[in-house]
């Protein structure tokens, strides 16, 4: 859960904020407004003031159709800027896709480069395994000068999230620790507005990778496409709501223009919660599927979830059938896992769900025992909680396989809110199988 960037660590369960200091004479909403060195760091110097934890320091402009810079041209721009700040102990990020760039930044104290071209050059490549850098991995069809040339995907959403796990694995297998990256999908690189819209949505596919996740939204053409804002810099407000909602569904690293708008967004964010949902007594269904109707009473569940208060369901796993546990003289169980954003208090959640439960016919006999329903908080992130009523996180949470299965399919690394991680070297009962 924390992203390393050379001496910087950053929990990433918390939203870390990444302000743009575009110098450049052209950026598409700020150009020519910090060229000057002066300018340059005063304008840092504010949105570290106003909560950001990284300076993001670009000398090219990569917006559509844009001509590249020369090299020269472009160290020349950022490299008395990225020196200035890292003397000063604040962490910067290098916005380059050029390997020269990105080294002579480095050398200068940047801790982070962050590629647009998604370190597709194997010399940006080998700029990070010899730095210990941290990276952000973007996705971009083509280049800038041609990126918006009639963008196709059969799948937006798989075919980024595809493109970013491979790149990912590639850098891993080049030496490059999974804990220096982070992924960014690439929004209006290479997409339509139509089509970074669907993608934004459903960031959630993005968080199952198990890398930081980078929300770059700010004042892109997607907002003005979506909220009907036509001059770039009006969208601030719409920026930091979408990047609210990015962080919900599991980003961790907000890019953007207006620093204090977004942190001042951010304070809205809703603790995580997981759901453990199990059921081996089916209320409907034939003889012989059994399985199905088992089914059928979690998504009936599920839809209730939907209807509580300040809550919103963000990702589900798959459906795993699993050997009961403790008591095994009982039916296979299904069981999923689901992750939400809750604004309701543990105590009062607890509550909803039992009565949830009861409206689905759960009957509590025997301990572990039968059951049309049960629903458990595994964990309520910020909420470490032992009494009689209800214990946080829940105390048996690593040896049970069919809670650590399907929570891994959602969150490949995972931290617990009392520091717990998780990891299957612990399971002892109710061995899971996906169901498919």
């Amino acid at each position: 859960m924390t992203w390393h960037c050379a001496t910087y660590e950053f929990d990433e369960r918390m939203p870390i904020v990444m302000g743009i200091l575009n110098v450049t004479p052209d950026s598409f909403s700020d150009g020519g407004q910090h060229n000057a060195l002066d300018a340059a760091l005063e304008h840092a110097h504010r949105m570290l003031d106003e909560g950001a934890a990284i300076i993001d320091v670009g000398g090219e402009s990569t917006r559509p159709g844009s001509d590249e810079v020369s090299i020269g041209e472009e160290i020349d721009r950022v490299i008395d800027v990225v020196r200035v700040l890292s003397e000063e102990g604040v962490c910067v990020s290098i916005d380059t896709r050029h390997a020269e760039v990105a080294r002579a930044a480095v050398e200068m104290g940047a801790s982070i480069i962050n590629d647009v071209s998604g370190f597709r050059d194997p010399a940006m490549v080998k700029v990070a395994t010899e730095c210990d850098a941290g990276l952000v991995v973007m996705h971009m069809k083509g280049e800038p000068k041609t990126m918006q040339n009639d963008p196709q995907y059969d799948d937006v959403v798989v075919e980024v999230r595809d493109y970013l796990r491979n790149r990912a694995a590639e850098l891993e297998a080049a030496g490059i620790a999974h804990d220096r990256i982070c992924i960014d999908p690439g929004p209006g690189f290479g997409k339509t507005p139509s089509q970074t819209l669907e993608m934004v949505r459903n960031y959630h596919e993005f968080a199952r990778l198990g890398y930081p996740l980078m929300a770059a939204f700010s004042r892109k053409s997607f907002i003005g496409y979506a909220y009907h804002i036509e001059d770039p810099a009006e969208r601030d407000a719409a920026s930091a709501a979408e990047a609210l909602l990015a962080c919900e569904l599991g980003a961790s690293v907000v890019r953007t223009h207006n620093v204090a708008m977004t942190v001042e967004a951010l304070k809205d964010l809703r603790p995580l919660v997981v759901l453990s949902l199990g059921c081996n007594i089916a209320l409907v269904g034939n003889p012989g599927e059994e399985q199905e109707g088992k089914i059928a009473q979690l998504n009936q569940a599920i839809t209730q979830l939907c209807s509580l208060p300040d809550s919103q369901i963000i990702d589900i796993s798959s459906f795993y059938s699993s050997e009961p546990a403790y008591y095994e003289d009982q039916e296979e169980f299904v069981n999923a896992i689901v992750l939400m954003r809750c604004g309701v208090a543990p105590r009062e959640l607890l509550d909803y769900l039992h009565a949830i439960e009861n409206s689905l016919g759960r009957v509590r006999t025997i301990a572990n025992g039968p059951r049309t329903c049960d629903i458990d908080i595994v964990d309520y992130q910020m909420y470490v909680v032992d009494n009689e009523v209800l214990t946080l996180p829940h105390p048996r949470i690593l040896e049970r396989d069919f809670v650590v299965k399907p929570l891994m399919e959602l969150r490949p690394i995972f931290m617990f809110a009392d520091g717990r991680v998780l990891s299957d070297e612990f399971v002892a009962y109710g061995k899971a199988e996906r169901i498919r």
